[in-house]
């Protein structure tokens, strides 16, 4: 595709993609949008859920849930006036979509949320977002982030290595992904006092242990962990886990944590199926190399599969 077409499309599918965001509450007008984009209604609809892996209308019932998940935190409205405001007809309808995307009910939710801002040290940083490839989110400010508009993985930096075994001191999180900050809390008020996080190469660590796409999200097993050297002694209030040595693909997610979620599906919706290689083995993990939490665009996190290379 040359530059300047591709340009264009882009910024067809920006400009569409501005109006979704900017009118949640209102139905939306598929053919209004094709004209905003300046393309026909089928190759508009086309062009978009290429480029941003969702069609309109999946972005904007993304958005409104996202609106009414961070209303659910931040606010005591009543859940009804929320499910109404999101666009849903009854207070039922919201709360089977809400928890079909949640994986907890739009009351649990609120309650999960309650405790996460007591336990966190930054209780303005609230997990609301759904994951989406395409880095687009609902912002009380009204303008979406980190929008990322690509018809493929190559533009993602991936590098494949072989890597050694890894013994990791660790905790378990059951739950959903997002709230895995609570484990790390729990894992840091061990490791630190018995001097794990100050043991050579030792680095925080996820390990995840379901795929999100065929695990509730309630159930998802995650690992919170730090690597430790062969010689170190582990707590008894923590277990010992093996990464094994082989073949890895590593991409950088730079920035928060809360786009980690776009990162790993841009890693493993772009890029592996445009690569030559294959997942192997069924877990994934999450090296945190820079975690300087008072810079929050500087961290830097490595997300790492297993791989081998098709024959």
């Amino acid at each position: 595709m040359k530059e300047s077409t591709r340009h264009f499309y882009q910024e067809a599918v920006r400009a569409a993609v501005e109006r979704v965001a900017g009118d949640l509450d209102q139905v939306l007008d598929l053919t209004e949008l094709s004209l905003i984009a300046n393309l026909s209604p089928l190759h508009f609809h086309r062009i978009f859920r290429g480029m941003l892996g969702e069609t309109p209308l999946e972005l904007h019932r993304r958005l409104r849930l996202e609106r009414a998940a961070l209303q659910l935190a931040s606010s005591e409205a009543p859940v009804t006036m929320i499910a109404f405001d999101a666009g849903f007809e009854t207070h039922e309808s919201f709360t089977r979509a809400f928890q079909a995307a949640y994986s907890l009910a739009p009351t649990q939710f609120r309650k999960r949320m309650s405790l996460h801002r007591e336990r966190m040290d930054s209780p303005e940083r609230l997990p609301f977002e759904l994951p989406a490839r395409d880095g687009i989110h609902f912002s009380p400010a009204g303008v979406t982030t980190n929008v990322i508009l690509t018809s493929g993985g190559k533009d993602m930096e991936v590098v494949v290595e072989d890597m050694g075994e890894l013994r990791v001191a660790a905790t378990t999180h059951l739950g959903p992904r997002k709230m895995v900050g609570e484990a790390f809390g729990r894992l840091a008020a061990i490791a630190g006092p018995q001097g794990l996080l100050a043991q050579p190469g030792a680095k925080m660590i996820a390990v995840f242990h379901d795929d999100p796409d065929t695990t509730p999200a309630a159930e998802l097993r995650t690992s919170a962990g730090v690597i430790v050297p062969e010689k170190c002694v582990i707590p008894a209030e923590l277990t010992e886990l093996r990464i094994p040595a082989g073949k890895y693909a590593r991409a950088t997610h730079l920035g928060h944590y809360a786009g980690l979620s776009d990162s790993w599906d841009k890693l493993m919706g772009q890029w592996l199926p445009s690569s030559e290689y294959r997942v192997v083995g069924r877990s994934s993990h999450e090296v945190y190399r820079v975690v300087d939490h008072s810079h929050p665009n500087k961290l830097e996190t490595d997300l790492y599969i297993a791989v081998s290379q098709y024959r």
